[in-house]
């Protein structure tokens, strides 16, 4: 994600492990993230600060962007690239514009979550449904976008801590070994 870094004075790691499945075929080649790039406390800090400031904003509180909904038919093998495709859109259709200038942090968090999709940049999915899906979320964001763009950024800023969490249950290595199951 080299145009992001090239706007962002910081770095933060991000650790890749990949993992085959069969015959070394690149279609069925599965990435995750290790735990530990969810357990740095500083970026962790930083997204949660972020998200308390915004949903404190948020007068909504009936409705979510992110939530559980999100995950129901989809098969757990098709979840991480749920959450890529989810977190993608939040960075460069939320993050990215001018609310940088609106809440403290959004620059650091945006460049750790465009380094942990970039680092799946190689998870994909071809299951028409989960197409849909993903369609189905980005058309709601962009409606709520188009009704009130406030809104839109206070609801998913405000939600960036449900967005690390999911992304962090679907892509981690620990989830796909057993450990690090939350019931939400």
């Amino acid at each position: 994600c080299l145009w992001l870094q090239k706007q962002m004075s910081c770095r933060v790691p991000v650790l890749l492990k990949k993992s085959c499945l069969q015959n070394g075929s690149r279609s069925h080649c599965r990435e995750y993230l290790p735990k530990v790039n969810f357990q740095q406390p500083y970026i962790r800090n930083r997204t949660y600060t972020l998200a308390k400031m915004a949903s404190a904003s948020d007068k909504d509180t009936d409705n979510r962007l992110i939530g559980q909904q999100l995950f129901v038919n989809i098969r757990e093998n098709n979840r991480c690239y749920l959450m890529k495709r989810a977190v993608e859109f939040v960075v460069k259709d939320v993050l990215l514009t001018e609310v940088k200038n609106q809440y403290p942090y959004v620059e650091e968090v945006a460049q750790f979550l465009a380094s942990l999709t970039s680092e799946l940049s190689t998870c994909v999915s071809n299951t028409g449904f989960l197409s849909l899906r993903i369609s189905l979320l980005l058309l709601n964001l962009r409606m709520l976008q188009a009704v009130a763009k406030d809104l839109h950024s206070t609801k998913a800023i405000g939600e960036l801590d449900l967005l690390f969490d999911y992304l962090e249950n679907a892509c981690t290595d620990a989830q796909k070994k057993g450990g690090n199951k939350k019931k939400n």
